[in-house]
């Protein structure tokens, strides 16, 4: 599609903001115009980086369960990171990474929580938790 949704999206957030919103006459309007803009901006970001974002945690998950699967002496949990570690990407709709990124965190949620009950070192998880919340961030306009 040319141009793409979030060339389309950009646009449309700046006339919003730029354009028409100065021009609704009250004050409650004009701020709903600026928070729209604001999300439609948000959104122009994220449409372009939301496979890489979610394939990229889906994968330093998948590793630091490979990683960490020996470790465990839970055999419930070790057999689960085995699974989740071995297992790839269906597809790379948005949505099925979604639900992939899903699984996996209830799954580190889990780790965490055995690392954390057992004394042992959950600096790793952090680590992946992280990188996450940085691959996440997002830049908001003006």
């Amino acid at each position: 599609m040319k141009p793409e949704a979030d060339q389309i999206l950009m646009f449309s957030a700046i006339k919003l903001a730029s354009e028409y919103a100065p021009q609704i006459p009250t004050q409650y309007g004009q701020g709903m115009a600026q928070v729209v803009a604001a999300l439609m901006f948000m959104s122009a970001q994220e449409y372009d980086r939301a496979a890489d974002i979610r394939a990229s945690e889906n994968a330093d998950m998948r590793a630091l369960f490979k990683l960490l699967a020996p470790q465990i002496a839970d055999a419930g949990l070790r057999r689960d990171l085995e699974t989740a570690a071995s297992a790839r990407e269906e597809s790379l709709r948005v949505s099925a990474l979604n639900a992939s990124n899903e699984h996996l965190r209830k799954i580190l949620i889990r780790l965490h929580a055995h690392l954390d009950e057992t004394g042992a070192d959950t600096r790793p998880v952090w680590d992946v938790l992280k990188a996450m919340a940085a691959r996440r961030t997002l830049t908001l306009p003006g």
